[in-house]
Formats: C-alpha cells, structure tokens, sequence
C-alpha cells in the first residue's frame, strides 16, 4: 500500500517528505527563501530538521536551531564546540535513519558544509537523495574538497554562475538557479523609505556597521569597529551610525559600544539588516554574506576580518585567490577595501571609510563606478531561484 504515495510524490503529486538543515543565520535565511518555491510547488509540504525563523516562518519544523551550528575560525573557537555539534549530527542522522516515519525522500543541506557533507554522506549511503545548496567555496580556499562533496552529493544548487562548470569537471551533478538573495533585495534599493522607518533625514551621513552575525565575530569585530566609529565620529561629528544586531547579541553589542565609549552616538536596532543597508551611505562590515547583501544594495564598504591567530594561519594557507569579500571575489577585483587581521586596526578601518565619506561629495564619480560594478553583478546572480531549485528538486526525485 506504500508504493502509490510514493509513485505520486516521485511525479511531483504529492509533496516529497524532505529534512533540511541550514547552518547560522545566512544558512536560515537562504532556506527559507529555498522553502518558498518548495512550498510554492508542494503546498503541504512538512519538513524539518536543522533551521532559524526565516525557515519556521515557512512552517519548517526545526528539531535543533540553526544557531547551535554557528562556529569561528578552525582553532579553540572550533573543538569548545566539536563535541556538542558531532553529537547532533549522530542523532540526526540516527533520526532520519532510523525513527519511525522519518526517512526523507530528499536531504538538501543549505550551507554548514563542514557540518552537511558528512551527514549527506551517510545519507546518501543508505539510498536517500542528498542535494547541497550552495556550492562549497572550493574556488576561493580548501579546494581538496572537492572529492568530498563527489562522495557526498547527489546534486549542487549552485548560486554563482561559474559553479557548476567547475563542478562537472569533476563529475558533479550541479544547477545554477540564481542568488536567492538577488531576487529579494531591489535592483534600486528606496534609501528615502529605509531612512523614515529608521527616523533619519534624507540629508545625513550614515554609516552602517555590521559585525558579524556570531557571538565569535562580535568578540573579535566590534570592539575595533565602535573604536573606528569613535574616530570618524570626531572627524565628522553629525554622521550617524547604526548596528542592526541579531536579537540574540544586542545587549552584548550595546555594551561594547558602551565600553568604546561610542554608545550614545550608535543606534542599535534588532535585526532590520536590510532596512539599514537599504538607507545607509557606506558600510564597515564583517566578511561573510552580509558583504554580498551590501553589494546587492549598491552600497560601498569596507570590509573588515579579524580571528584568533591558529584560524587565520589556516585560512591563509588555503586561501585560492587575494580576495576575501564575496563583492571583490566576483568582480574578481578590489572594488572595495579589505582589512583582515592585523590589518583592521580602528585606526585604518576608520581612515577607509573616511575615504568614502569623502567621495560622497569631493568624488562622487568614484562612488558610482562601484554602484555601476554592483549593478551589474546584482543583474548577473537574478534568476527565478525558487522555481529553479524546485524544479531541479523534482527532477532529483524522479530519477
């Protein structure tokens, strides 16, 4: 009696019983723009597993929050969470494996691949169907990847469009559906709209600051980014800063900037990342999605990157290309500044921006060269992502 449901969800009939897991905040927040063309397609869809509140808004039903999965760097910051992520992964595994009723036709790991290509590996093993959205980033660092995610995946959902040329070189099955986020965030960006919601006047100066989206990254960034602000806040005494910060972290970034001395010059609002990219001037932001978000916005930054020192011996060894932001990366050029490690002293953090706050006025052409750059990638990554990731789902399922 079992065969006729799962002819039907094979055909795309019924929905297809999928378990998703997606690592961090960037992870959540691109599965859940992923579950809104599953659920477009499949409207009773139920899956679960690993998720945040971009994804339960969606009805994802999440046995571990995404945030248990959230790591930094490669050293101490790594094994004080090895332990506790490992066994999550042996009782997902064991769940999905063996509990009743919850064997998955499909696995897609968003992201977390550290975490996902292991457990993908088991699953696929034991003939379940494994796809990985978002390719590894085996073409900016740890290209020996590669033969893990062969061993791993089924098939790639890739968000870049030199991706699954790359990957097919190898033998890897793989489709390019666009970044989600291209889709979601305007071509022209309302800076006048942002700006009300956030009560600030067409006229001022505003600065962005974004320091990760980890309590790691928080620890490491924005000390020197308050510090940073502290200086242009003297240079430039009615430019306005603003932090949207995770929930989760705002009372502990509200007391760094307390310590920096910086507090009642920074409004620090709960999450509404866009809305303060969308209305800001230039960013200092951590490396990481949020850089491609800023870009997407067309906005120019000054990204910044700091780690304890075991991490970014590591990172540096396996470092592919001279870039680290994902806007330089993909205009393979330094478009906008990098200060990494030792580096990204509050001092030349500040400096940067100065440079931009500057261009605003005596160089404005500059500041449109970026904007046109980030245009141009914007219109390259636009796909009809959800449709694409859901037909490629299907067609997984159907083989």
């Amino acid at each position: 009696m079992q065969a006729a449901p799962t002819a039907l969800r094979l055909r795309g009939q019924v929905a297809p019983d999928i378990a998703m897991v997606a690592g961090e905040t960037s992870g959540d927040l691109l599965a859940g723009l992923l579950l809104d063309g599953l659920k477009a397609r499949w409207p009773d869809l139920a899956p679960r597993g690993i998720g945040g509140a971009h994804m339960a808004s969606r009805g994802f039903q999440a046995w571990w929050p995404s945030d248990k999965l959230a790591v930094h760097g490669f050293g101490l910051d790594v094994l004080r969470r090895y332990h506790e992520i490992l066994a999550i992964r042996n009782q997902l595994k064991k769940r999905l494996l063996n509990g009743p009723g919850q064997r998955p036709d499909v696995f897609i790991g968003v992201d977390a691949p550290d975490f996902n290509l292991g457990l993908e590996a088991a699953l696929k093993a034991e003939g379940i169907k494994t796809v990985q959205f978002v390719c590894p980033s085996i073409w900016a660092w740890r290209a020996d990847r590669i033969e893990k995610i062969k061993h791993s995946v089924d098939h790639v959902l890739c968000i870049f469009p030199f991706e699954p040329a790359l990957l097919s070189a190898h033998g890897i099955a793989a489709t390019y559906v666009g970044h989600p986020l291209a889709n979601v965030i305007p071509l022209h960006p309302d800076r006048q709209a942002a700006r009300r919601v956030l009560g600030l006047s067409d006229e001022d100066t505003v600065v962005a600051i974004l320091p990760g989206s980890r309590k790691s990254e928080i620890r490491y960034l924005a000390m020197r980014f308050f510090q940073a602000a502290a200086i242009v806040k003297r240079e430039h005494p009615a430019i306005q800063f603003i932090v949207p910060a995770i929930p989760a972290l705002k009372s502990l970034i509200e007391r760094l900037a307390e310590e920096a001395g910086i507090r009642s010059a920074v409004q620090i609002v709960a999450g509404q990342s866009h809305t303060v990219l969308a209305a800001c001037d230039v960013t200092l932001i951590a490396s990481g999605t949020a850089t491609l978000e800023a870009a997407l916005f067309k906005r120019p930054m000054v990204i910044a990157y700091n780690m304890n020192w075991p991490s970014w011996q590591i990172m540096r060894r396996k470092q592919l290309q001279p870039w680290v932001g994902l806007p330089n990366i993909l205009c393979q050029d330094f478009v906008v500044p990098e200060l990494l490690q030792e580096a990204a002293t509050p001092r030349a953090l500040a400096q940067a921006l100065l440079q931009w706050i500057e261009a605003k006025s005596a160089a404005a052409d500059k500041i449109v060269a970026v904007q046109q750059r980030f245009t141009q990638l914007h219109e390259d990554l636009q796909r009809d992502t959800s449709r694409l990731a859901a037909d490629a789902i299907q067609k997984i399922l159907e083989t």
